[in-house]
């Protein structure tokens, strides 16, 4: 956590000025003329936690022109994606949560819900409409954010499935395999590339798959839905029933335990960092990287400056056994930004963090903190953001505050990314190409009292049990014997609220 070293110095003609306890509007330039025109007010502080995606704390160079164009005083508590769930819990048990804090993803948000219905959060949706920007928002994704009907949140827009395979073209092609389009051929892919030396040094030394520990984003769930498993809940004899009692996920398990017994995956992926997990496919460790597709590019940024010869390629459409193929998919966005009573006291200070949030959301602002400052970090080119090669340096001044957007591309204004490394932009066409086979979640829009209460701590079960499977710790009789727990502790009662939820819509 890096905090801030001192006052800045506000550059009067990049300011946007969000004066502390300022109304929505206070932004707005004076007419010519205006007449007792009051001086601008110093800059407006408060605090924030945001996840942190990169190996360090990034500079302060965004931060800086950040806080002189908005007028501000922030101090950012960056905490890293493999801790930020603890860091989160423990701030909110001790009552030390931030002014804006940065949820994660759909799931956690979940865990606030009880928080947000004790009245810990303030309630902004009747305020979005006085922000002009904040209130292109779209209403049906902030729905999805809500709570009983109340917004509390603002949202970052996310595509609705960015997920696939990445893997080592040039070890493919030296072993004669073709793009994988079923699990078999995915396995067997990553069993090649675990025994038959495919950057031929002569050394068994490569593995097929790095992964890391995150069922949701990492591998796990991406292969789940090439089984056909439902997307966190399905419909099961006309009632909802959890993704780990359908078949397919047993079948996922069996895939991955396979996967592990033979060696074709990192051995400690339960409990490996995202960090590490791409430094094994950067060092040429391994082979295949399952997840975002867009992520090829940060990958070849990286793996390009160590080895010039490795090539890299993405696949979306994977078959099942079945024959089918599908897709998990989220519900419009990723993270959201909570605003805690016990840190914002007064609706002033609330409506002083809104419009910094209003701001953030100009097309200005948002390609500033996606993209950095024009000619340092980008350049345009035919209207698109070229970022500049240099990885480095846009993970150290950029990368980390895209996680600060809200809203996105369909809402802000932003400039579309310009790509010269054509396997990103086929990844782009294949995060396109993956909406026409999403399986969606049915009980996104629906509620479960017992789910808020109980389903973090629940879903634990499930998450350990599935781990155990895989590593070979329980066996398929175990797996259900944690299943049992799961419904003898609340899980039932899931069940049973999101049938009646779920039967409400139907009629």
């Amino acid at each position: 956590m890096r905090k801030k070293r001192g006052m800045m110095v506000i550059a009067a003609a990049l300011s946007l000025t969000v004066a502390a306890g300022c109304t929505p509007n206070a932004s707005k330039p004076e007419t010519s003329g205006a007449a007792n025109t009051p001086a601008p007010a110093g800059p407006f502080k408060f605090t924030m936690m945001a996840v942190l995606h990169t190996a360090e704390v990034p500079s302060d160079t965004v931060e800086k022109l950040l806080e002189e164009k908005t007028n501000t005083d922030i101090n950012i508590q960056w905490v890293p994606d493999g801790s930020y769930e603890e860091k989160m819990n423990a701030s909110m048990a001790t009552g030390t949560l931030p002014q804006a804090v940065y949820i994660r993803n759909q799931a956690s948000l979940l865990l606030f819900k009880d928080a947000i219905r004790n009245n810990q959060f303030w309630e902004i949706g009747p305020l979005l409409k006085d922000y002009p920007n904040l209130n292109k928002l779209n209403p049906t994704i902030s729905n999805n954010t809500s709570v009983d009907g109340k917004i509390y949140s603002l949202y970052q827009e996310r595509p609705l499935s960015r997920q696939g395979v990445i893997y080592r073209k040039d070890w493919a092609d030296s072993l004669g395999l073709a793009a994988p389009k079923t699990t078999e051929d995915l396995y067997k892919m990553m069993k090649a590339f675990t025994e038959n030396d495919p950057d031929k040094n002569g050394k068994k030394d490569t593995i097929g798959l790095t992964d890391r520990n995150d069922l949701l984003y990492g591998a796990f769930k991406t292969v789940a839905s090439y089984f056909g498993t439902p997307n966190n809940w399905g419909e099961k004899d006309g009632k909802m029933a959890p993704e780990f009692v359908f078949p397919a996920y047993m079948d996922t398990l069996k895939y991955f335990q396979k996967l592990h017994k033979e060696g074709l995956i990192n051995q400690d992926f339960p409990v490996t960092s995202k960090n590490d997990q791409i430094n094994l496919f950067v060092t040429g460790k391994a082979g295949v990287y399952i997840g975002s597709m867009e992520d090829v590019i940060s990958l070849y940024q990286k793996i390009a400056p160590v080895n010039k010869d490795a090539v890299l390629d993405v696949q979306n459409r994977v078959n099942g056994p079945d024959g089918k193929t599908g897709i998990w998919s989220i519900p419009g966005y990723g993270s959201a930004v909570l605003f805690p009573k016990s840190a914002v006291k007064t609706d002033k200070d609330l409506k002083a963090i809104l419009t910094f949030y209003d701001q953030l959301m100009s097309p200005e602002l948002s390609n500033f903190i996606n993209f950095g400052l024009d000619g340092k970090h980008y350049t345009l080119k035919d209207g698109k953001a070229a970022v500049v090669d240099d990885a480095k340096l846009t993970d150290r001044d950029v990368k980390p505050y895209q996680a600060l957007m809200v809203g996105g591309p369909s809402t802000n204004g932003m400039y579309e990314p310009y790509f010269s490394y054509d396997t990103r932009t086929k990844a782009g066409q294949l995060v396109i190409d993956n909406n026409k086979v999403l399986i969606n979640d049915p009980t996104a829009p629906l509620d479960s009292k017992t789910y808020t209460e109980k389903g973090v701590r629940l879903q634990d079960i499930i998450k350990d049990a599935t781990y155990n499977f895989i590593i070979g710790k329980i066996d398929e009789a175990g797996f259900q014997k944690e299943v049992d727990r799961w419904r003898k502790d609340g899980g039932d009662k899931i069940i049973e609220e999101y049938s009646a939820a779920f039967q409400k819509i139907k009629k």
